[in-house]
This record gives C-alpha cells, structure tokens and sequence, in this order.
C-alpha cells in the first residue's frame, strides 16, 4: 500500500472536532481542555463499491430503475425484538453499531445473535477483543449449545482481522468492541479518534465489498453516547443503544438511526440466567406491579416507532419546607414539567408555587414525546388533590402554552393498545375523539383544555 503523507492534527476527546491547531474550548462542544494531538497518515482508499466502466476505464453512472432490490437479502436473527428494531433483519453488506452502559448485556445479546445464526446454517465470525476465548466459551455455555458454523477470534490488530475475514468470508461478523481495535498505519493509542475512525472505515469497506453483515459494539461516554467521533455514527447504518440499569432485569434495545427501517423503534429484553429474553407484550411488563388506590398516578401511551406502548406516570406533590420548592423528574424532560405546572398553575389557578413536585415515568424508560403531556398534568393534579382515579384509565395529548390540549399522531393506535390492555376509559385531546370513537368500544373523554380535564375528572 502506497504510503502518503504524514501530518498533525488535534481532536477533541469529547465530540471528535478535528482542527489544525490547539485549542483550549471546543468549538463543537464547548468543553475545555479537551484536545489531543494526534499523528495521522494520508493514504488513498478503495470505494466501498465498485462502479461500472467503460471499455476506456471511464466510471460510469447506475440508472437507479437497473439497480436491483431483494427482500431475501435481510436475515431473521432468531430473536423478534431485535429484528423489529434492525426494520426486520440483518441486511446483507450493512454497518451496525450498539452502544451502550458497561454490563448492559451488549456482548451477550450478539453471542445470541451468533449462536441464532449459526444454527440457521450461516458461517458467524465472533471477535473479540476484551476476552479470551475461554472466558466467551464460559458465557456461551450459559446461553446455549452453538454449532460449528461458530467461529472465534481474538484480535485487536485490524490487518490480521482484515485477513481473516477475506478468507473466511462469513455471513455475519461481530467486533466486540471498535475501542480496542488499532491499524497499524495510524500512528495513534488504540480508542483514539483516529484509531476508531480509520478501524470502522476498514470495516465498512469489508461489509460493503464482502456483502458481510457487520455488528460492532462501542462503548458510551458518560454523557451516554458512543464514545469516539461523531462521524462514527454517520459511517455506520443503523445505531443501536441498550437502555436500563444494570442491576435490574429490564433492557430497553432503541434505535436511533436506521437506513432500512424505522428510527426510534425499541425492544424489550428481560435479563436471566441464561441471556436476554425478549418481552412479548411490552405494555404489560412495563405496567407490572402497579399500585392500586394510590393518587398521583395515571396511565399514558406513548409511541415508540410504529409501536404504542402505555407506561404508568407517577407524581408527587407536597407543601415545600424550602423557600424554593424543589421539583425533580426521572425519565422525561425537566424543563417540560416545570413549563405544564406553570400552565396549571396561570390557565387553572391550581396553586402550585409554593409545593415540590416530583415525576417519575416507571420502568426505566425515557420519553420526549409530548403527547405525555396530559398524562403528566392528570398525575400532577391527582397528587395535589389527593384525588385517586380509576386504575382503568388512560390519557394522551399534547398541552399548549395556553392550556389547550392538542391532537397527536397515530391516535387509534393508542386507544386501540389501551383497549387490549384492558382499560375502560381513555381521555385525550377533543379533535381526536370523534375518530377513535368509531375504532373504539371503551369509553372516550374529549378534553379542550386543561380546565376541561378539571371538570370532567376532579
């Protein structure tokens, strides 16, 4: 390989901005002292396809109608919850990378994946390079048997990796995980910027050339984003991350970028003895245990990609012994439940000032969408009133700055979920009711405002 030219640059440890010089704050981040030089080698790379010719070596553009789609290119990995995220498979020739906290059970679910596929009869190539081999065949012998298709390597040098997957040329390859992989013509520590930037470029031309499934596990700085550049997740086509605390049984698999499926989708594992389970109706896990005649909490249902999920909303609200009350949320955005006790508070004279409020969304889940609005506001007025609402109710919808509920998307799908979980009474925003009415056989409640929701519920 021809060599090219040798030059400095600096990037930040943080977010991977490259510049020419130090710096003592990042202009991408804004944090200091964050920088690090490092030596990088210029070189020429193939593309990751290869393009048609003419007879004079001239390229020559696809016409997109010529360009062949088959559906039999994705692979089911055995487990449905995983496949619902990745948009049905593993597609052949795709990057996939997951990230997540340490002992999340990312290494354990792609040894499931592993063990899966090579009982369909595909070669799987598992690398490793955070553990031997008899500690991987330990953890192996806990899921299951595998059968000879499996294969194992530990490695860390690229150019070794790189030449066993061209002999091999498995169906499928894990690399756990792209922090500790080095090339040799990176003149860089193994995890830097440029060592984990040039290692997944490798990689990409592998999956690409090869029509090789590529699975990586990246670990998550303390923020909760894949540690390494920001190009890292622009290279690969799907982002994966493990969501949940380590030391409970839940794990929530979300996807944040898929080019051949739905984003946002998420799945639900249960941690045992013997791997991750999936969870089959996550709605029903996520609503276990929920108590009975307790005020302050409500039902909502959220939509995770194509899927309605319903998850309990649970507050707290009492008189402050603080001069400034205190408010704490976990699992959705704190700004936003300060932002609806205000609407409360000047749209509805519900005197919250001088109380302390606490939201939880239970199970571990973290939610954006602000069709949880309503559900927060009820859980918020059950708590101050001491009013306890039927364990049967559930309730959606966005609230405006001047107290108006307003319509959300795939409204029927909700209704429809809270229906089959049981639930006898559904409230959300008035210009949706009319419609779910008619899907419908549980009781619908249309609310206008948040004084609406007063009348008809306190």
């Amino acid at each position: 390989m021809a060599r090219g030219k040798t030059s400095t640059v600096f990037f930040c440890q943080n977010c991977g901005y490259e510049s020419p010089k130090w710096m003592g704050q990042c202009p991408g981040c804004r944090e200091w002292n964050t920088f690090v030089e490092e030596t990088v080698r210029s070189h020429s790379r193939a593309g990751v396809s290869s393009p048609s010719t003419d007879r004079h070596g001239r390229v020559l553009p696809t016409v997109l109608s010529e360009v062949d789609v088959r559906e039999d290119d994705k692979i089911v990995t055995g487990i449905g919850e995983l496949d619902q995220v990745l948009g049905g498979g593993l597609v052949q020739g795709s990057l996939t990378l997951v990230g997540g906290d340490p002992g999340i059970g990312k290494s354990t679910l792609f040894l499931q994946v592993c063990r899966n596929l090579s009982h369909q009869g595909h070669k799987v190539l598992y690398i490793s390079g955070e553990e031997s081999l008899a500690q991987i065949k330990m953890r192996a012998d806990r899921i299951g048997d595998f059968s000879s298709r499996m294969l194992l390597l530990c490695e860390t040098n690229l150019a070794v990796i790189e030449d066993v997957i061209r002999s091999e040329v498995p169906r499928a390859v894990v690399i756990d995980s792209i922090q500790t992989m080095y090339n040799e013509t990176v003149s860089a520590a193994p995890g830097s910027v440029s060592q984990v930037r040039e290692s997944t470029g490798v990689l990409l031309q592998l999956a690409k050339g090869l029509g090789v499934s590529v699975l990586i596990v990246g670990h998550v700085t303390k923020d909760g984003t894949v540690a390494g550049p920001r190009v890292l997740e622009h290279m690969v086509d799907a982002v994966l991350y493990f969501e949940g605390d380590r030391h409970a049984s839940y794990r929530i698999l979300r996807g944040v970028k898929n080019r051949f499926g739905s984003t946002n989708e998420i799945g639900v594992f249960e941690m045992q003895e013997k791997g991750l389970v999936e969870v089959k109706n996550a709605s029903e896990y996520m609503l276990n245990g929920r108590p009975e005649n307790a005020s302050g909490s409500v039902v909502t249902c959220t939509m995770e990609g194509t899927r309605p999920l319903l998850v309990e909303i649970q507050a707290l609200v009492c008189h402050s012994s603080f001069g400034i009350p205190r408010r704490q949320t976990t699992g959705t955005d704190f700004n936003r439940v300060n932002l609806l006790m205000a609407v409360l508070e000047k749209r509805s004279g519900v005197q919250l000032v001088s109380c302390d409020a606490y939201v939880n969304i239970t199970g571990g889940m973290k939610i954006a969408e602000p069709a949880i609005d309503l559900g927060i506001v009820i859980a918020v007025l059950s708590s101050f009133r001491n009013c306890v609402l039927s364990t049967r109710l559930a309730a959606f919808g966005e609230v405006g700055l001047s107290g108006e509920v307003r319509g959300v998307s795939m409204a029927k799908q909700r209704v429809m979920e809270a229906e089959k979980m049981g639930f006898d009474t559904c409230v959300l925003p008035y210009v949706c009711a009319e419609e779910c009415q008619k899907c419908s056989r549980i009781k619908i409640i249309g609310v206008k405002t948040v004084q609406d929701v007063i009348d008809r519920l306190f």
